[in-house]
């Protein structure tokens, strides 16, 4: 942790909805004048779209039927760790991007499915991080203990299905057995290293569907946000104003003294009702 070079981090399963909390904090940083550099956690993908299917052949003929993103060995935990290391101590480091498609590969003039060159970070306010692994400890590297925010983006498990079944096929073009056994093979390694991460958030936003979604697999439609309520915990609720929580988010209630539940609609206004004064403070410990 750092008060000159902070990061926040953003941890979530691929279909959770990371996305839109960075499109959150970009208006927060924006609003407050903050220069935030993003990192996005695939670029830390050890393979590239090809040698990554490649790699996974390897290892389901050695028997191995759970490689995947989602542990350490598809990824760069230590490079991971050593980023937010020295973004700490000097507010430097290095970052490349991963080209998703067509849209993003173009101006690289690159394939989809591959990264761009790595590159020194500009200089910044704070490192803000998205992606699978900002809070991961195994037993040789615990990035979790680089990050001054870290945040949960859990949606309860069919609903993160349903996301990442409707977005991998309409984005991607992949069919449903397709991403059905994606979900199979990482289920082994989202045990292990996606949901240990939750615990050492500082704050976890979880969505609770008010519909059906028994079979994720056969859904038409993702639910909407006003079908759905928020479940957002924080790991330490000192300093959080509660009350005022409750009066500004229309039919809020808390389940616990350190969760508060809000309707599904009302969770952009909720972050930014919560987090800006985490920045201000961020800001502030910066200066001084």
């Amino acid at each position: 942790m750092s008060a000159k070079h902070p990061i926040i981090a953003i941890t979530g399963s691929s279909g959770s909805g990371t996305s839109s909390v960075t499109r959150t904090f970009d208006q927060i940083f924006r609003r407050e004048g903050v220069n935030a550099v993003i990192v996005e956690g695939d670029s830390f993908h050890r393979y590239e779209r090809k040698p990554m299917k490649a790699a996974m052949k390897e290892a389901l003929d050695a028997g191995n039927p759970n490689f995947s993103h989602f542990g350490p060995d598809a990824n760069l935990f230590e490079d991971l760790e050593a980023l937010f290391r020295t973004y700490g101590e000097t507010g430097t480091g290095r970052r490349r991007l991963y080209l998703h498609n067509e849209e993003e590969a173009a101006p690289y003039g690159q394939e989809p499915g591959t990264f761009t060159p790595w590159e020194d970070l500009p200089e910044s306010d704070v490192l803000f991080y998205e992606g699978l692994h900002g809070a991961v400890v195994t037993e040789t590297v615990d990035v979790a203990q680089h990050a001054d925010l870290k945040i949960g983006v859990v949606p309860v498990i069919n609903l993160e299905w349903i996301q990442k079944l409707h977005r991998d096929k309409a984005s991607r073009g992949y069919s449903t057995e397709a991403v059905t056994d994606t979900i199979l093979r990482r289920m082994h390694d989202y045990v292990h290293y996606i949901c240990p991460q939750y615990t050492r958030t500082d704050v976890n936003f979880q969505r609770v569907p008010t519909v059906d979604t028994s079979n994720p697999f056969i859904s038409r439609h993702v639910p909407s946000p006003d079908e759905s309520f928020v479940v957002i915990r924080f790991r330490n609720p000192k300093g959080i104003d509660f009350p005022y929580l409750l009066n500004m988010l229309h039919d809020s209630f808390m389940s616990r003294p350190n969760t508060i539940v809000v309707p599904g609609g009302k969770m952009e206004l909720a972050m930014q009702l919560i987090f800006t004064p985490f920045i201000w403070r961020l800001m502030d410990r910066r200066t001084r």
